[in-house]
């Protein structure tokens, strides 16, 4: 069940819609709120003792109303396996993007993402589960480029590699990254590997040793050590959460994403 924003936080949700809320969640649903949509959950009681997040500018409103609810105002969004909250409209997109991830696998999320044509980055805060897709074939100088790399993550590429396939300059194809991506041939680069590393790790039985070089990281510390400070946890950590979200019953707490723009 995905429960939209609600249109004014200053009065309380009708008791009609509150109690189907709350059946529907009793009864077994997955009940995941989008932005202000967090305040029908709380009146629900769904969220008492729980890690909830709503859009920035109403996050003191609903910690003063609920204050059984732990309200983190700087996150995109908050899964509690049966019960998930996001922050504003931008942040809902990255928990649907989630929820697609973890009921379909990464590869759909990533075309669902490349599709709505999804900022390929956010800075700030911490790191997404949601990985950065691909972005969208269009007419740019990179459009050619953007699939000759995702089928040579394996390899050892650098910015110079990836320059002389572009045939421009390292300083042009560093203005054409930051244009088209909005980071950097490097960060880019590094992103994608790290997707894929995750692709691996929820598909696959591959030792981290494996995914290390299947993915261009060369061994296993590096892997590990980029992954972690990226992702927010180890691979092996990783892998036993998506692996358990398609087992039965509920997934622990996990938080994802810098903060909303202020």
């Amino acid at each position: 069940m995905i429960v939209p924003a609600w249109a004014d936080v200053d009065e309380a949700p009708p008791a009609d819609l509150v109690d189907a809320v709350r059946a529907a969640h009793d009864a077994g649903a997955r009940v995941a709120s989008l932005c202000t949509g967090a305040f029908v959950l709380a009146a629900a009681g769904l969220l008492d003792g729980r890690r909830a997040t709503t859009h920035w500018a109403h996050t003191r409103v609903l910690a003063i109303r609920y204050p059984r609810v732990e309200v983190d105002p700087d996150v995109l969004y908050v899964d509690n396996g049966s019960v998930l909250t996001s922050a504003g409209k931008a942040a809902a997109m990255d928990l649907c993007l989630h929820l697609i991830r973890l009921d379909h696998g990464s590869s759909v999320a990533n075309a669902v993402a490349r599709r709505l044509v999804v900022p390929p980055h956010r800075d700030g805060g911490q790191a997404q589960f949601v990985t950065t897709p691909v972005p969208a074939p269009g007419n740019h100088p990179l459009a050619g480029l953007f699939p000759w790399v995702m089928e040579r993550l394996d390899r050892p590429l650098t910015v110079e590699d990836l320059a002389r396939r572009a045939r421009m300059s390292s300083r042009n194809l560093g203005r054409h990254f930051r244009a088209v991506t909005g980071t950097t041939p490097l960060q880019w680069l590094l992103t994608q590997r790290i997707r894929r590393a995750q692709e691996l790790l929820e598909s696959t039985d591959d030792g981290v040793d494996a995914i290390a070089a299947a993915t261009g990281m060369g061994t296993a510390t590096t892997l590990r050590r980029h992954f972690n400070r990226t992702v927010g946890v180890p691979p092996d950590t990783y892998r036993r959460t998506f692996r358990a979200r398609t087992g039965p019953g509920p997934a622990g707490d996990t938080t994802h994403g810098p903060p909303e723009p202020r």
